[in-house]
C-alpha cells in the first residue's frame, strides 16, 4: 500500500497559539508509541501568528484511520476546541518524492 499523508492548517484565536502548542504535547507522547505514524509534525506559521501547520506522514491509509480515531485524537479536539477560530483546513496528499523520509 502507498503511504499517505495530512498537510493540515489549524487557524487559532489571537494570542492562543502557545496554548495550541501545550494542547499538542499529550499528542507527541501518543503518536511516538504508533506504528504506523512515521512523521507528525507541528510548525508556527513564520507570516501569521494565529496559524499553525500540521504535517503527519502514515505508512498506509489504515494507520492513519487508526491515529485518527485514537484516544489521544479525542483528547486533543477536547484540549484545542476552545482555541480553534475556524475550521481546521486537512489536506490529504499522497508523498511521491522526498528526501530524509523513506516514501
Amino acid at each position: 500500500m502507498a503511504k499517505t499523508s495530512i498537510i493540515a492548517k489549524l487557524t487559532v484565536k489571537p494570542g492562543t497559539r502557545p496554548e495550541l502548542v501545550e494542547a499538542f504535547k499529550p499528542m507527541f507522547e501518543a503518536v511516538n508509541a504508533e506504528a504506523g505514524t512515521e512523521v507528525y509534525v507541528l510548525c508556527l506559521d513564520d507570516g501569521d501568528e494565529n496559524v499553525a501547520w500540521v504535517y503527519e506522514l502514515y505508512s498506509d491509509p489504515d494507520a492513519m484511520a487508526s491515529h485518527s480515531g485514537s484516544d489521544a485524537m479525542t483528547a486533543l479536539f477536547g484540549a484545542v476546541g476552545g482555541l480553534i477560530a475556524a475550521p481546521p483546513e486537512l489536506n490529504q496528499v499522497s508523498p511521491v518524492l522526498a528526501k530524509g523520509l523513506s516514501i
